[in-house]
């Protein structure tokens, strides 16, 4: 068993094009011993946005604060906190801060 509070792990500037003020720390990874499944948490400024992209796996967001939209094409989906995100495999997609505190969010994605 792995015990550790978030903000003991680094949190790291994500400096993939398309991406404008977001910060991550892996909280749980195939490096701590998780057989499936990591688990990151995201931090965009207000203004901010993750890059728009895809890939070949799903992954699963909690929105813990702030307020943000979810983007899939020409389809914006409002969040705040509480709100649970799916994104398939393949789907085109980002997350931009709409507010003025961080948009903060957990996303878990399978290994591979």
């Amino acid at each position: 068993m792995r015990v550790i509070k978030y903000d003991d792990i680094p949190e790291k500037k994500v400096e993939t094009q398309g991406a404008e003020g977001v910060g991550i720390r892996v909280l749980i990874s195939e490096e701590d011993g998780a057989p499936n499944f990591i688990m990151r948490r995201f931090s965009v400024r207000p203004g901010g946005q993750t890059p728009y992209h895809s890939h070949s796996w799903e992954h699963e967001v909690f929105v813990l604060s702030g307020k943000g939209e979810a983007r899939q094409g020409s389809s914006v989906h409002e969040l705040e906190s509480g709100s649970v995100v799916l994104v398939v495999p393949e789907e085109e997609h980002n997350f931009r801060n709409t507010g003025t505190e961080p948009l903060v969010f957990l996303c878990l994605i399978p290994i591979v």
